[in-house]
């Protein structure tokens, strides 16, 4: 069996397997290959897929979005089961694997592409994302102003396969997210 066919019918048995139970979290955080392996390894994190997201451009490829004329931003479309994280909990990790306080950029990637954003997919997600990034403003644990939108989800275009768990299939390939030791409470 090819490994394409095999991350559909993973990614098939994750959301059907638990469905109704299961929520989605979308983020832009950078690359998005170090985005997914960092979720990928949060316990209650059940499946995760790299795509294209926030912009105008339909059924964007790679190249279309790394021009940075579509609008979409890198992302990752995480599906976690709520009663082993919270979307919170995965917001306050996303606010600490990667620099929130830099426009369009995250380690050497440039461009609206690397932006950093949360694309809600509820009202609750929506407060949820506000409340804390209003509460690590204030706290000051980033020295600098919060850069990262929260907008409603748009379509996620999922990304073409050899980027699907691409540092899983490339262990030493370029990932610029971890965990900071930050305090925003």
């Amino acid at each position: 069996m090819k490994v394409g066919y095999l991350v559909v019918l993973i990614h098939l048995f994750a959301t059907t397997a638990f469905a109704g139970t299961l929520e989605t979290a979308t983020l832009a955080a950078g690359c998005f290959w170090g985005t997914e392996e960092f979720f990928r390894n949060v316990p209650g994190v059940v499946d995760t897929r790299v795509g294209y997201t926030g912009g105008t451009t339909r059924n964007p490829s790679y190249e279309d979005t790394s021009s940075g004329r579509t609008g979409h931003a890198e992302s990752v479309e995480i599906s976690f089961d709520p009663k082993k994280v919270s979307y919170r909990e995965l917001l306050v990790r996303f606010f600490k694997m990667h620099d929130p306080t830099t426009l369009n950029r995250q380690g050497n990637d440039r461009g609206t592409q690397y932006r950093s954003a949360i694309f809600t997919h509820s009202e609750e997600q929506k407060k949820i994302a506000e409340a804390l990034k209003a509460k690590i403003e204030k706290s000051g644990a980033w020295q600098k102003p919060l850069t990262t939108e929260i907008t409603p989800a748009k379509t996620f275009y999922p990304a073409e396969e050899y980027h699907q768990n691409y540092l899983v299939k490339h262990p030493n390939g370029y990932d610029n997210h971890y965990l900071r030791d930050l305090k925003f409470e």
